[in-house]
């Protein structure tokens, strides 16, 4: 009987943790509700494609992008003896709007991913092109388990230590980050305007004499297909 026991607790062990880990997810996989129905808040993957066809792994090298969020803050300064003669004074400091410090995440920071959450902090404007190791990566419902999933990235320092006093930062949903230019990948495939822009760099090296015909024209086959968006 406590053989029987025993098979029946490890049998639920081994389930639990196959539903609390995912090898592979993409992109379409979070917007799909025949998958992400069945996948539970706080699932771990291991490597996720993104919606640009950027490829994301556990370990691999981001870099902090624009910040495209702000935070004002208005101070006020007493009237002294005069009643109704108070001075508040406003400042608005740039700030990133899908990052924050610490470990953040679930149902209702996605939701509000512009608004930060109780004690989280945004990532401040000097954070930019920073490099950062993907530590970790979750998936979260944006509300009911009817809803698409959001991929939750916590982001370490390549060196190990942390940032200030904290030692991770979040990305509340990657592909939000992402389109607003947030965060970058070493990795993300050449976009149509990027290969054109290059090849009209190669052009003028060209022109100039400091390329020569043959890597011109290998860099044309290359690149010609993404412009063409064959």
């Amino acid at each position: 009987m406590k053989k029987i026991i025993f098979v029946i607790l490890a049998f639920t062990a081994s389930a639990s943790f196959a539903q609390s880990e995912l090898d592979e997810l993409t992109f379409d996989d979070t917007q799909n509700s025949e998958v992400f129905q069945k996948i539970r808040n706080n699932t771990r993957v291991v490597r996720y494609t993104a919606a640009d066809g950027t490829v994301l792994q556990v370990g691999d090298t981001l870099i902090l992008g624009y910040p495209t969020g702000s935070t004002t803050s208005t101070t006020g300064i007493g009237a002294g003896d005069k009643v109704g003669v108070g001075v508040a004074r406003s400042q608005t400091q740039n700030n990133y709007a899908m990052i924050f410090y610490g470990r953040q995440g679930g149902m209702s920071t996605v939701l509000n991913a512009t608004t930060p959450g109780e004690g989280a902090e945004n990532v401040g404007a000097n954070m930019q092109e920073e490099i950062v190791i993907i530590a970790e990566m979750k998936v979260f419902h944006k509300g009911s388990a009817k809803k698409p999933l959001a991929v939750n990235v916590l982001l370490g320092e390549p060196n190990g230590r942390a940032f200030g006093i904290y030692k991770y930062l979040s990305i509340l949903d990657y592909e939000k980050a992402a389109i607003a230019g947030e965060i970058r990948s070493l990795y993300a495939p050449l976009t149509r305007e990027a290969a054109i822009a290059k090849l009209k760099e190669a052009k003028e090296l060209l022109d100039l004499g400091l390329m020569s015909e043959s890597d011109y024209e290998k860099m044309k086959q290359e690149l010609g297909p993404i412009i063409m968006n064959k």
